[in-house]
């Protein structure tokens, strides 16, 4: 396996890392990667500014962090990290 590099480095810890099974039936794997990738470095995806900002004071105080992106064949995708940063999920919309 080939080594990951950030080019800007991580706002926060992801904790273990889940995939659910609706993730990996549907979404293209590089995509998720760049989700993650994406996620953990503070682009939030496809987001309204409120939900963007949200994320934002998440970073600073300690709350839950969701992102939303799209792969390749246009799969809606969320990529959600817990308050207490111990884990991070990717799931599709309708598997919250």
């Amino acid at each position: 396996m080939r080594p990951i590099f950030l080019l800007t480095p991580p706002r926060f810890e992801l904790g273990s890392v889940y995939v659910t099974a609706g993730i990996r039936c549907s979404v293209d794997s590089d995509d998720l990667l760049h989700g993650f990738m994406r996620h953990v470095t503070g682009d939030w995806g496809d987001l309204c500014e409120e939900d963007r900002q949200a994320n934002e004071q998440a970073c600073e105080i300690g709350t839950r962090i969701l992102s939303s992106y799209t792969d390749r064949n246009q799969v809606r995708f969320w990529i959600i990290t817990e308050a207490d940063r111990s884990a991070t999920t990717a799931l599709l919309p309708d598997e919250y």
